[in-house]
């Protein structure tokens, strides 16, 4: 787990609920669950107050880092793409995205394919990206700050369901997400015994439980989380998020009681 990660997810987690911020001294025990030196902390949060993810203020002696519009945003959407499942029936419309950009902005074009895989869209063809699931509006928001970037957005309809199995099969690797998630469900099942016994000291909750997130959030970048209808069979990706969200939550009451014990809250 990086030092910066642990950093998000600490925020996301605990800071957020509890006032919106924390002392140094309070991150830089709670970081020492997880090996990461006082100097380490000192580094990466002040790096990310210089990125503009945290404000930072005087509090007597203290420095106190604070979340600010744009943590919250980034903390707010990846709560809703880590916790949160599209149910319901698909009525068979794509959404498509067809960006162009000029040769000499490499780094925009990678951005924009970080973000539309971030919001669900798979690349059907070169510059040409679908989702099952309308989030046209939130791709040109996030880029409209971009004058080079030219975006073309679509609703659109195959032949048939045959059809639309095989341009997902084209653009998601359904088959190798599948068996990573099978290897979390093999990881976490057998611990929930001793997360509902409420086995773990505080510490280990807190620990495991930031683990948990840690080794979950990869799959929302690559599962579009796609309907029922476009599912290869013995698709597990359900099963796993279900079971994310009990130990998640079997695991709280301790994590917080820690977190709290440290940060006096």
């Amino acid at each position: 787990m990086k030092p910066r990660s642990i950093v998000f997810d600490l925020f996301g987690d605990y800071v957020r609920y509890r006032g919106g911020a924390a002392r140094l001294r309070a991150l830089t025990t709670l970081m020492d669950c997880f090996g990461v030196g006082e100097s380490t902390v000192r580094v990466v949060m002040a790096r990310l107050r210089k990125e503009g993810w945290f404000d930072a203020q005087r509090d007597g002696r203290e420095t106190l880092y604070a979340l600010n519009a744009k943590s919250l945003r980034l903390l707010n959407e990846g709560r809703a793409r880590i916790f949160q499942r599209v149910r319901g029936e698909w009525d068979r419309h794509w959404y498509m995205v067809i960006y162009s950009v000029p040769e000499t902005d490499r780094g925009i074009r990678e951005r924009i394919r970080k973000e539309l895989a971030w919001l669900g869209f798979g690349p059907l063809a070169a510059s040409t990206y679908i989702s099952p699931h309308d989030r046209l509006q939130q791709v040109k928001e996030r880029f409209a700050d971009q004058p080079v970037l030219r975006l073309d957005t679509l609703r659109c309809q195959s032949d048939d369901l045959i059809v639309d199995r095989e341009m997902a099969a084209r653009c998601w690797e359904l088959g190798s997400l599948n068996d990573d998630y099978k290897t979390l469900l093999r990881t976490y099942r057998s611990r929930l015994p001793a997360y509902r016994a409420g086995e773990l000291a505080p510490r280990e909750a807190l620990v495991e439980r930031m683990r948990l997130t840690y080794d979950y959030r990869k799959f929302p970048f690559r599962d579009p989380d796609l309907p029922l209808d476009l599912l290869p069979p013995g698709w597990v990706g359900r099963e796993a998020h279900e079971m994310f969200l009990e130990a998640h939550d079997l695991l709280r009451v301790p994590a917080e009681k820690l977190y709290d014990e440290i940060a006096g809250t």
